[in-house]
């Protein structure tokens, strides 16, 4: 799933680094694929920040502390901590990311430290594991028991969508580049060291988290009502009392920018649009809202199977954001051939292309079909779970083919790609950073 992730971020850096224009690489679709393309990719986007995995999440995670204490209670808690920070508009809002975004980063770099302190005996029980998971029960469990590498490789299989959930939003990006200082100098610098972002935090978690909990572990199964987050397990199989309490779940509207964008793009109801006396789109706001009141399914229905069904949904929306990322370069990538431009002028590039496209298309689209293959197994079927897999293979077309006959508009030829709109006054506003006046100037641009 790394590699996927990185195709996709080097992919979408080329475009956006050369047109780092607002909506990102929605707009950019519409240059280069067609406005349908445009306008699906708009709603699809829409619709995976819509569902509310994280208030579904929140309330499984807090049942840690409380069992006594209705579900219900804890949705309505974060609702109303989410909807009044995005009524208390922009600064608020994106104080509260950058908060949060902080604590996120410090935490999982606290508890990788202390993954590997326990792993090697450093716990208050001193057992040094090492790799002892690895080889009893081992990292792969066998599928619904089927025996040998068949059901080992089912196993993997079945996780890779869960897998993608973790990565989505690495491509918000984008949509921030029209907005961000300087986007054709800073961009190129982040997409360079997303590699590092990927093996640290993510791969580096789940290697020690594999490091501390047994594979088995029946915590580990969203379904069950004792289901618990993998580095509190480690945590309390470590004999460690108090540091579980530490993590604390967050949500946002990031919805709430995008609808109001495809209200501006004409992409969606003008009122949309409407705001206080102090520009917030309250309307973009309360519509958003509205779905969250899904994560009230948890009261009637275990918060574990309610979040796994929302992350489902939201990590094929995602991987399917990623599949129209990824087409749109490779339109990109022929119109440039056809008018003669030469990639290495742009302000970011890689030799990886267009093959790392050619991936990210190719198992993005793979992982979508696969998503929901458990449900044809025998005695295995689940209506909620082939919805909430399978979907978008019904919405997509209907979106983009609705959208072919209101606009009336063909895909855009490679001949007839718009390069040049915009591009002077981007160009105009790039200025060359100020080299840095001692290390820790030196060590924050890097970072």
């Amino acid at each position: 799933m790394g590699s996927i992730v990185y195709c996709v971020m080097i992919t979408l850096g080329e475009m956006v680094a050369f047109l780092p224009i607002p909506g990102g690489h929605i707009k950019l679709a519409e240059r280069f694929v067609d406005p349908a393309f445009s306008f699906t990719m708009g709603w699809n986007y829409c619709y995976g920040w819509m569902i509310t995995s994280e208030i579904s999440a929140a309330a499984l995670l807090i049942n840690y502390w409380n069992h006594t204490v209705n579900d219900s209670v804890w949705v309505v808690m974060c609702l109303v901590v989410v909807l009044t920070i995005n009524m208390l508009g922009a600064g608020a809002y994106g104080e509260t990311e950058f908060i949060f975004a902080s604590i996120k980063v410090i935490t999982i770099t606290v508890l990788i430290i202390l993954g590997l302190v326990v792993d090697l005996g450093g716990s208050p029980t001193h057992d040094r594991i090492g790799f002892r998971y690895w080889k009893n029960p081992g990292p792969f469990v066998q599928y619904n028991g089927i025996e040998g590498a068949k059901g080992r490789f089912l196993g993997w299989c079945a996780v890779l969508t869960q897998a993608a959930f973790s990565f989505i939003g690495t491509e918000i990006v984008a949509i921030a580049a029209g907005e961000a200082k300087n986007p054709r100098r800073t961009l190129p610098k982040a997409i360079r060291r997303v590699y590092i972002r990927i093996l640290v935090f993510y791969i580096g978690g789940t290697l020690v988290i594999g490091l501390l909990v047994p594979s088995n572990n029946p915590l580990l199964k969203l379904t069950s009502s004792t289901a618990r987050s993998p580095f509190v397990i480690a945590i309390e199989l470590a004999g460690i009392k108090y540091l579980p309490s530490v993590s604390r779940p967050s949500n946002s509207l990031k919805s709430t920018h995008f609808v109001d964008g495809l209200a501006a793009s004409r992409n969606a109801p003008k009122f949309f649009l409407k705001t206080t006396r102090n520009g917030l789109p309250y309307v973009a706001v309360l519509f958003c809202a509205t779905f969250s009141l899904l994560a009230f399914m948890a009261v009637s229905t275990s918060a574990g199977s309610v979040f796994l069904w929302f992350s489902n949904m939201t990590a094929v929306a995602g991987l399917m954001t990623w599949f129209g990322i990824s087409l749109t370069y490779l339109r990109f990538y022929k119109g440039m051939q056809v008018q003669g431009i030469d990639r290495k002028t742009l302000p970011y590039y890689t030799n990886l292309q267009p093959y790392a496209a050619w991936w990210a298309v190719v198992s993005t689209i793979t992982i979508c079909f696969f998503s929901g293959w458990t449900v044809f197994l025998d005695g295995n079927w689940s209506t909620v779970t082939f919805v909430t897999n399978y979907i978008l293979f019904i919405t997509w077309p209907i979106l983009y083919v609705g959208a072919r006959f209101y606009y009336g508009a063909k895909p855009v030829a490679a001949e007839d790609m718009d390069f040049k709109s915009d591009l002077a006054e981007i160009v105009a506003d790039t200025y060359d950073e100020p080299p840095p006046k001692n290390k820790m100037e030196a060590f924050w641009q890097w970072l």
